[in-house]
């Protein structure tokens, strides 16, 4: 299976992130959405990614950017893992049927039966604009991300800069 490239349409999904609520792609049409599949709640690993996303949310709403975090995960497992490391980043269960959205992105682990390690980036008119996948055991961190934001942004003059 290989990770979708930049370029191609985002397919479209709709997945619970609460055990009444959904969240769909095309919720957020018209801003960047940034994707994080990731393995499985509560590993060490996914726990720094998606804390540091969340330290980073400041940064990437400066692009209007909404992050989804995206594992194989029932609800309840993420909202008792969100509330934990007080997450502020919707994580959605790809649960049932499990890895059905990892798979439509090309990165669920067949042998493992989760997902890969993968972000997307995804310009406000649902286009692929980066995408990387990572080792499963190591945090990708958030540079490639910024950049791929900056690159989509109406504002590239003035993003990214701080003082």
């Amino acid at each position: 299976m290989t990770a979708l490239k930049p370029g191609v349409q985002a397919p479209h999904f709709s997945l619970p992130t609460t055990p009444d609520q959904k969240v769909s792609l095309s919720d957020f049409r018209g801003q960047p959405v940034v994707m994080v599949f990731y393995p499985a709640d509560w590993s060490p690993v996914c726990s720094d990614q998606l804390g540091l996303y969340n330290e980073l949310k400041t940064e990437f709403s400066e692009f209007d950017a909404q992050l989804l975090g995206i594992s194989v995960d029932g609800v309840w497992c993420h909202l008792a893992f969100s509330k934990d490391r007080k997450l502020h980043i919707p994580l959605l269960a790809d649960f049932e049927p499990k890895g059905a959205v990892a798979r439509q992105y090309g990165v669920y682990r067949e042998k493992d039966g989760e997902a890969e390690r993968a972000l997307f980036v995804i310009d406000p008119q649902g286009i692929i604009r980066w995408s990387h996948v990572s080792p499963v055991g190591i945090n990708p961190g958030a540079d490639g991300i910024l950049k791929a934001l900056e690159a989509i942004s109406p504002r590239k003059e003035t993003a990214g800069v701080s003082n």
